[in-house]
């Protein structure tokens, strides 16, 4: 661990492979001279007794010898320094101070260097039962490990249901997300029918596994005949009759829900009564999408996140009238793409796309109080966001949030109310054409071959405020917003399971991975004050801040959610 690897091959080399959790071949490893030999596998215990026996095998540790020196040198020796200073730097960077384990590890190799080796592993046993006993820890094991594993073997599957073996897929639209979902589906050796209006459109969706595969062949990942198998599996089609051996379809055109209604009808007349069929939407309600279909007990949401050759998450959401079979083989697909599912009821925006649009919204509106842009997106990141606020709203598209708003407005009717978040983004869209990171225009400036920058102009059209707030201040506006909204998702029944909450967060729009996600985020805070902090904000910047009643009721009873809620009590 943090005391073996530095004395073998030296700080330098070791921290790396520790702090970014780096998996070496054996090959490097034998080049680094972490390993002493390769030998073939059936030549392992012959190669070892011949070691023994030929008395060239170590039999002491090098760092037990008595001229013993640490490769590279001691942290306080002659050049040897440089290491932890650079160290410290990119340890800041990435991680904002956010994650412990890092910390520790770079204290355990300083620290543990400047002793003899014993007392370096009780350097490190001390600070790993330090990091344990952690909430940081905890919450992150239970999500990121036990969660995620129990989601993934089917949690919610409707255990009476025959498990069914999709071998046929239909994905309605090649386009970005069409083209993302028929490889990950054919990568899992199910056969795809990949239709589009035209034949020149599906071609191009497939083209996307073929660019995908010519990468992970010049990376040595896959094979020129494993490339073949897989693209094989694809069938670009703008026949729905070819659509007739499909177990399962997924819609995946635009989020136009005359579109939608339009391809879910023409594909209904070509398939089996057996298949069930799935929309890949974002935002729009899968109730009012399945009224195109003649059997809404089969119809079911699987949204998608982008790309989907690299997102691990997958939300399945049911619609009033969609049964269990309809989730049961969609559970059963997203296992074996090798998905996380989370399981969520009908709402706009469902449970991701309603609070990742919070966290945006947040940032268009503290733009508009005069905040910097530059100070939004840097309080953004050391919140523990993977992706700042407006880069994030670049790579959703401007245009795209326009669209919702729009779609939003018009169901809504004399209901809704716009936002500063959402004249905002009307203005930049409809008056300056800044539609995103697609169009190389948004919040930011996409310059050809440099680095994208905020766009300069941004602050011509939102004043900048004098006295600028703590970034403290931010970051907690950030997270307790999208952990409020969380909650009221809880409690409005969107999510049913503290586990869709956490994992959903983390896995779909990247909520800060070191609280574990928003609900174990609010019970490691405390109810109590996580309501009285919410009731601050909401004096400060408006009632969007208003803790729930479910929220207040919990503070008052001093309660948790994994422990009102716990998973495994409810289900026996």
């Amino acid at each position: 661990g943090t005391q073996r690897l530095p004395r073998i091959i030296g700080a330098a080399n070791a921290l790396p492979l520790m702090l970014e959790a780096k998996q070496l071949s054996p090959s490097k490893a034998h080049a680094l001279g972490i390993i002493e030999q390769i030998v073939p596998q059936d030549q392992l215990l012959a190669t070892a007794k011949a070691l023994i026996t030929s008395g060239k095998a170590r039999h002491i540790q090098p760092w037990n010898e008595k001229k013993f020196k640490v490769p590279g040198g001691k942290p306080t020796d002659k050049g040897a320094g440089h290491v932890y200073v650079v160290g410290n730097a990119m340890l800041r960077k990435l991680t904002y101070g956010n994650y412990s384990a890092q910390l520790y590890i770079q204290r355990c190799v300083f620290e543990g260097l400047m002793v003899p080796f014993d007392k370096g592993l009780r350097v490190e046993s001390r600070y790993f039962a330090k990091l344990l006993m952690s909430p940081t820890t905890k919450n992150m094991i239970r999500s990121l490990f036990q969660s995620s594993q129990e989601l993934s073997k089917g949690a919610h599957r409707p255990s009476h249901i025959e498990k069914s073996n999709c071998e046929t897929v239909g994905v309605l639209g090649a386009g970005m997300m069409g083209a993302g979902i028929a490889y990950s589906s054919a990568k899992a050796g199910i056969n795809v029918i990949l239709l589009d209006s035209s034949l020149e459109n599906a071609e191009k969706g497939k083209a996307y596994s073929t660019k995908l595969l010519d990468k992970a062949i010049e990376r040595g990942k896959t094979t020129e005949n494993k490339k073949t198998e897989l693209l094989n599996r694809i069938k670009p089609t703008t026949d729905y009759a070819d659509l007739a051996p499909c177990d399962l379809i997924i819609e995946a055109v635009f989020e136009d829900r005359s579109v939608k209604a339009d391809v879910t009808v023409q594909a209904e007349q070509a398939i089996s009564e057996n298949c069930i069929i799935a929309s890949n939407t974002s935002t729009l309600p899968i109730t009012s999408l399945a009224e195109a279909s003649s059997r809404p007990e089969d119809f079911i949401g699987l949204h998608f996140f982008s790309p989907v050759d690299k997102m691990q998450l997958v939300e399945v959401i049911k619609g009033k009238q969609t049964g269990e079979k309809a989730l049961a083989v969609a559970l059963d697909y997203v296992a074996k793409i090798r998905k996380i599912p989370i399981v969520v009821n009908d709402s706009r925006g469902f449970y991701t796309s309603r609070c990742v649009g919070y966290y945006i919204s947040e940032a268009v509106n503290m733009l508009g109080e005069g905040i910097k842009p530059a100070l939004i997106e840097n309080a953004g990141k050391m919140a523990g966001m993977p992706v700042s606020p407006l880069s994030l709203n670049d790579e959703v598209s401007l245009e795209l949030s326009n669209k919702i708003r729009e779609a939003t407005e018009k169901d809504l009717g004399a209901n809704y109310k716009q936002s500063d978040g959402d004249r905002l983004i009307k203005q930049m869209v409809e008056e300056y054409g800044k539609l995103g990171k697609k169009a190389k225009k948004g919040f930011y400036d996409y310059p050809e071959g440099a680095k994208k920058r905020l766009w300069p102009e941004l602050s011509n059209i939102v004043k900048v405020a004098d006295q600028q707030p703590d970034v403290e201040e931010l970051k907690k506006r950030f997270l307790y917003i999208q952990a409020l909204q969380t909650a009221r998702c809880f409690e409005e029944g969107v999510l049913t399971d503290v586990r869709d909450a956490d994992i959903g967060a983390i896995f779909g729009w990247g909520f800060a991975p070191f609280t574990g996600g928003p609900l174990s985020f609010i019970d490691t805070t405390g109810t109590a004050k996580f309501v009285e902090e919410c009731d601050q904000l909401a004096e400060k910047y408006g009632d969007r801040y208003k803790p729930t009643p479910l929220l207040r009721e919990m503070a008052e009873k001093n309660e948790t959610f994994y422990k009102r809620f716990n998973p495994k009590k409810l289900a026996s």
